[in-house]
């Protein structure tokens, strides 16, 4: 018996944001869909119109899984988490120890493949994965804040300067399209997104 998929089930059930006041309460299993999405988003942009090697299919997984060791470390609040490098540097080593023991939950003939999906750093695929995050993690201030909370000002001001720099720094236009052609949609109502001056041309 395995028990990788009904942990992953359990995604659902750790709540992002634990330390703000929020208007709707956002799950890990929420956002994971979403980052995959975005980040599947970013790679295409980045393979059609930048000529970038990548596979946006793998940019997916990788999308899906980014925060599954969460399942059983819960989501550490980011004021917490990087609050000194000592502490960043411990819940390091924590999520590595929960990715191996989520992975010792597979068979061994996905073990590989999804441990890679749960580990792999530095590559551009990660660093794709790591904006779509901050992205939806940006879009998650503006939904509060057009819900009038005001709770989510300054994150919204942090996360958008940190997708930014990551534009600059790692050289990806592919990010800032998709920020001036995706995002602005979140700030619409769906009667605004319905009209026809809202649908692509």
């Amino acid at each position: 018996m395995h028990h990788f998929y009904a942990y992953m089930a359990r995604l659902k059930l750790i709540r992002r944001w634990s330390l703000m006041r929020n208007t709707q309460v956002e799950n890990d299993a929420e956002h994971s869909l979403q980052v995959a999405m975005m980040a599947h988003g970013i790679a295409l942009i980045g393979l059609r119109r930048y000529g970038r090697e990548v596979n946006p299919e793998h940019v997916l997984a990788l999308g899906v899984y980014h925060d599954a060791s969460e399942v059983l470390t819960g989501d550490l609040p980011t004021p917490v988490k990087y609050h000194d490098e000592t502490l960043r540097r411990a819940y390091g080593e924590v999520e590595r120890s929960a990715e191996e023991r989520l992975s010792r939950m597979l068979p061994e003939i996905l073990r590989g493949d999804i441990r890679d999906c749960m580990t792999e750093k530095g590559t551009y695929d990660r660093k794709i994965v790591k904006a779509a995050d901050r992205i939806s993690a940006y879009v998650k201030c503006l939904e509060e804040q057009r819900a009038g909370n005001h709770e989510f000002d300054a994150a919204a001001e942090t996360v958008l300067r940190s997708i930014r720099e990551m534009i600059e720094k790692d050289e990806l236009p592919e990010v800032r399209d998709f920020m001036e052609e995706m995002i602005p949609s979140f700030e619409l109502t769906l009667d605004e997104m319905n009209t026809e001056d809202g649908e692509s041309k």
